[in-house]
């Protein structure tokens, strides 16, 4: 992976559907020096465990056919809000001029959920979206793996 220029004060989100990171920037482009600044954990039990049941069935009006209905996913769903709800949060932080700067690091998955909640601030203030997950990593190694070091 690439360096990242990270601007004195720039925050560097590193999630996925479960965990959020918020890393900021006290040190300078050159010299960054990333420092905890919330951390965001939810516990999403497997789908299994909120109370799957068998497939629904669909009958077609004309012959005999029969489909099977798609099963709704929870544990899917319950990591795509979490994700929304950290867009959200990001966005009032842009608008409250908490911060100017954001790097996203997200698994490509999770990436793609974020993107599609992205207000225009946070599109505005990107730096640099990073397709890795580095949510179990601790903050050094997150800061090497940005900084190229």
């Amino acid at each position: 992976m690439g360096s990242v220029k990270l601007p004195e004060g720039a925050w560097v989100v590193v999630c996925d559907g479960r965990k959020a990171l918020i890393l900021e920037n006290v040190g300078d482009a050159d010299y960054p020096d990333l420092r905890t600044r919330d951390v965001d954990k939810q516990d999403h039990p497997a789908t299994s465990e909120l109370g799957v049941d068998r497939p629904g069935r669909v009958h077609q009006r004309v012959g005999s056919h029969r489909s099977a209905m798609q099963e709704t996913d929870w544990h899917d769903q319950a990591e795509e809000a979490f994700l929304v709800d950290l867009v959200h949060r990001l966005d009032s932080a842009l608008l409250s001029k908490a911060v100017k700067h954001l790097v996203m690091v997200a698994p490509p998955r999770a990436l793609g959920a974020l993107r599609k909640s992205y207000s225009d601030h946070i599109r505005s203030a990107l730096i640099a979206e990073i397709d890795k997950d580095l949510t179990t990593m601790p903050v050094d190694q997150i800061e090497k793996h940005l900084v190229g070091g």
